[in-house]
């Protein structure tokens, strides 16, 4: 059985937030159009030589839902969700040495059924477009703009996803800001 797309967009937008941590180096910059995410992962690391491009340490950051709507929920739902998305919520992250060592496995995921319809990275900025075509279990896209430093960033995303059923469609504005504060701690709240 195929899971829902509806069901998999906290996945990819997790996977989101980790794209910019990939991304804290000004260097060189990639360039990639109807391209697979091992194809972009690859062209990072070629253009990084095999160096890191992460800074290990603890990110603390905010993610605030500007806007989110799915058609198929009842008003009271939809009023309630929206009370509890207006305000930022944060989160921490502790990027290890480990982590840096596997930079490719923050660009692959799992979901082979997303393509990059483009991928630009340099210079501190970032705008990449994905689609998920997953068949009957529907079809998402996702847009991504921001800017990148060694010790922070900032990204807007757009998603629509369409699915079948009731509640298979949803649109999402979200934005993220994060920026590392130093070594991990090793608390619980270190994901």
């Amino acid at each position: 059985m195929r899971p829902s797309l509806t069901a998999s967009i906290p996945a990819l937008v997790a996977a989101a937030f980790v794209l910019p941590l990939a991304a804290c180096n000004n260097g060189p910059s990639v360039s990639a159009t109807n391209a697979s995410t091992k194809e972009v992962a690859e062209k990072v690391a070629a253009v990084n030589g095999g160096g890191a491009m992460i800074e290990p340490g603890r990110w603390e950051g905010t993610m605030t839902m500007h806007e989110m709507d799915m058609p198929g929920l009842p008003p009271e739902v939809k009023a309630q969700m929206k009370k509890q998305l207006s305000t930022a919520h944060s989160f921490v992250n502790c990027v290890t040495e480990e982590d840096v060592k596997n930079q490719k496995a923050l660009y692959t995921g799992d979901d082979k059924s997303c393509k990059y319809d483009h991928f630009t990275l340099g210079g501190g900025k970032i705008d990449a477009a994905m689609t998920c075509n997953r068949g009957d279990g529907g079809k998402m896209a996702m847009a991504m703009t921001g800017d990148y430093s060694s010790g922070s960033y900032h990204m807007d995303m757009n998603t629509k996803a369409e699915g079948a059923g009731p509640m298979g469609s949803m649109t999402m504005k979200m934005s993220v800001d994060a920026k590392r504060v130093g070594a991990c701690r090793g608390t619980k709240d270190e994901h």
